[in-house]
């Protein structure tokens, strides 16, 4: 990904992501680029070390910060660099992602942040060492089983049936093929939850995607994350597809591994004063 361009003098340390210092950590930093394309690097403090790099102060201060969350074209472009930087870690080392945009005026107030929330840090990275997120999907897809487009009435041999009555009795058709599916979906969708829970350490129901953040056909209707240990990814990958197996009209996608953002549950401050 290109780094964004510099917009002004004067800089803060943009933070994403919390660990634990040593060798694991500093090969995963090594040769890795921020948002604007200087070096990625880590502060570290009471044990703890922040994965940090350095953005303009103009465009991460108080009103930059504003404009930025404001224009949309931007933030996918910042929200794309950050998951970067986190996912890259996470493929190597235990990390805490923090939340998009977390900047700090400096790196001293970095390691104050650290200091201050050493406990619930030091708590999390116990609790997700060796974990990964996975994300399951349940969509109902009716056009899996039927074709939206009635296409023109048939009639039947003898033409005792109008062309009128034959095409509602195909809509009527296919609008039971709808509700059948999505039936079908929240079946699946239970079963699945079911098997998926008993290999993941933890989950999470997120509110099911709709519009342009829901990938591909269907309607989703269930939008699961697993916290799994990395022993268990096999197991847990068969574990949801066998509960999905032989369903028509129902589509389940399995996304991962992803860092543990659904169950980091760490606050940044932005801007510190």
């Amino acid at each position: 990904m290109d780094p964004l361009p510099y917009s002004g003098d004067g800089t803060l340390s943009y933070v994403y992501a919390v660990g634990r210092p040593g060798a694991a950590l500093d090969s995963a930093v090594a040769d890795l680029t921020g948002l604007y394309g200087d070096p990625v690097r880590t502060v570290v403090s009471g044990g703890l070390a922040a994965v940090v790099s350095a953005v303009p102060a103009q465009d991460f201060g108080e009103a930059g910060l504003k404009a930025q969350l404001e224009d949309l074209a931007r933030l996918e472009v910042v929200a794309r660099g950050h998951h970067a930087v986190v996912d890259a870690l996470a493929t190597r080392t235990t990390v805490l992602p923090l939340r998009l945009a977390t900047v700090h005026l400096d790196d001293a107030s970095t390691g104050r942040v650290l200091d201050a929330s050493r406990t619930g840090f030091t708590e999390l990275l116990d609790r997700l060492d060796g974990h990964v997120e996975w994300g399951v999907k349940v969509y109902a897809d009716p056009e899996d089983a039927v074709s939206a487009d009635p296409g023109p009435a048939v009639m039947p041999s003898g033409g005792s049936e109008s062309p009128g009555r034959a095409y509602l009795q195909r809509r009527r058709a296919q609008r039971n093929t709808r509700q059948n599916a999505h039936r079908a979906a929240q079946e699946v969708s239970a079963r699945v939850a079911e098997a998926a829970a008993s290999v993941a350490a933890d989950q999470v129901a997120h509110r099911p995607q709709q519009g342009e953040l829901a990938a591909g056909p269907g309607e989703n209707i269930a939008n699961g994350a697993y916290l799994v240990h990395r022993s268990r990814t096999e197991g847990f990958r068969t574990a949801v597809e066998e509960a999905a197996r032989g369903a028509s009209g129902v589509r389940v996608e399995v996304t991962g591994p992803w860092a543990p953002y659904s169950f980091a549950s760490v606050t940044g401050t932005s801007v510190e004063h």
